[in-house]
């Protein structure tokens, strides 16, 4: 392969586009713009529609010049296929056209997509030089679509980690991408009916297990700071000085607290979505409760502290603890709650989507 490429495709809206790859691709990126292509927002490449004589033959002389080669796509402009995708789903969608023109940009977004299945191994050990998202405007959720390595028709589709839990990469909850056809009103259903599905679900197991994660690495760090208290020694077994007790029970608090962040930042959404009388412990509503609480009073100390609240670093922890003893002794209620609880289901498609897209103004794109 040519160490600078130009793909060209046709985009609906403005006609021939160009897409410039490869480990030397400002070649590309000469021979496009000696050319008369122009460069959009996103890094795409435009043929002018005003008349001033480029053809794709000037570009493949000229790009023959800057040591680039030229080939054209037997598919659709990635751009319009994520566009009529996102007019078939239900709810807001904003898409963008991503480009990975070196190869180490696409190395750089495989830890952020989170996924067990095809588009994760794709991303890995193919050459995947753009791509399209489509970010949900009101839940935050971004979709990454690909051209199907190897096919000449289907596309894949996955997502990246939700906000708070950004370590997606070989995350065992992560959901597993799936295959699309060219066609927007049927991939739109497999999206709606299959992935989004399991993407809440895996989005609601991935915060569960986070959770208790950090209530268990809390409880950890508690037992072994209430041995050293209880046996008056350190871990070196020398006696415990009051100095060092007051620094090792600072520590702890201070941990105790960071990792308690972790149950602030997730339990909202989980415990609202329990429901304990139709659950095999009806009468954990009330322990619920308690714990819903607690969490209010860790978000004010966080809002007293956002707002330039006198308390030390050293007060805050302190305070912060009522809350987090209440989740370490009710926490494992919490999770049998919310582990056989279901996330909420989004709006599903009407029975009869269309399955051709109809014509609608090109949405704002943000820049690369």
């Amino acid at each position: 392969m040519a160490e600078a490429q130009i793909v060209l495709s046709r985009c609906r809206e403005t006609g021939i586009v160009a897409i410039a790859s490869g480990e030397q691709y400002p070649w590309a990126h000469t021979a496009l713009a000696e050319s008369g292509f122009r460069r959009d927002d996103e890094g795409v490449y435009h043929l002018p529609a005003d008349g001033n004589g480029t053809t794709v033959v000037d570009l493949v002389k000229c790009a023959k010049r800057h040591r680039t080669s030229v080939h054209t796509s037997s598919r659709r402009f990635i751009g319009d296929v994520a566009r009529d995708l996102a007019r078939q789903l239900p709810g807001q969608w904003h898409t963008s056209v991503e480009i990975y023109s070196h190869p180490a940009w696409q190395e750089d977004l495989v830890p952020w997509i989170w996924d067990s299945g095809e588009l994760g191994r794709a991303l890995q050990s193919e050459r995947i030089p753009y791509a399209a998202t489509l970010t949900d405007t009101v839940h935050g959720t971004t979709l990454l679509l690909v051209e199907r390595p190897g096919r000449q028709l289907d596309y894949l589709v996955g997502a990246f980690a939700p906000d708070g839990l950004e370590e997606g990469y070989g995350d065992p909850h992560a959901p597993r991408s799936i295959v699309l056809p060219p066609f927007a009103g049927r991939a739109a259903q497999a999206v709606t009916d299959r992935y989004l599905p399991s993407y809440e679900q895996a989005v609601h197991a991935r915060r569960t297990a986070a959770i208790a994660a950090a209530l268990g690495g809390i409880r950890s760090e508690h037992d072994t700071w209430q041995s050293m208290v209880a046996s008056g020694r350190n871990s070196d077994a020398t006696p415990l000085r009051a100095a060092a007790l007051g620094a090792a029970t600072e520590e702890f608090l201070d941990y105790a607290w960071r990792r308690f962040l972790t149950v602030v930042d997730h339990a909202p959404t989980l415990i609202d979505r329990c429901h304990p009388a139709s659950s095999p412990w009806p009468d954990d509503a009330a322990t619920l409760s308690h714990l819903a609480d607690a969490v209010i009073d860790a978000e004010t100390l966080l809002d007293d502290v956002v707002q330039g609240s006198p308390l030390t670093p050293q007060e805050r922890p302190t305070r912060g603890w009522p809350a987090i003893e209440t989740w370490l002794t009710d926490g494992e209620i919490f999770l049998r709650q919310a582990r056989v609880s279901a996330p909420h289901r989004r709006p599903a498609l009407p029975v009869a989507a269309p399955v051709r897209p109809l014509p609608a103004a090109r949405p704002a794109h943000r820049s690369h």
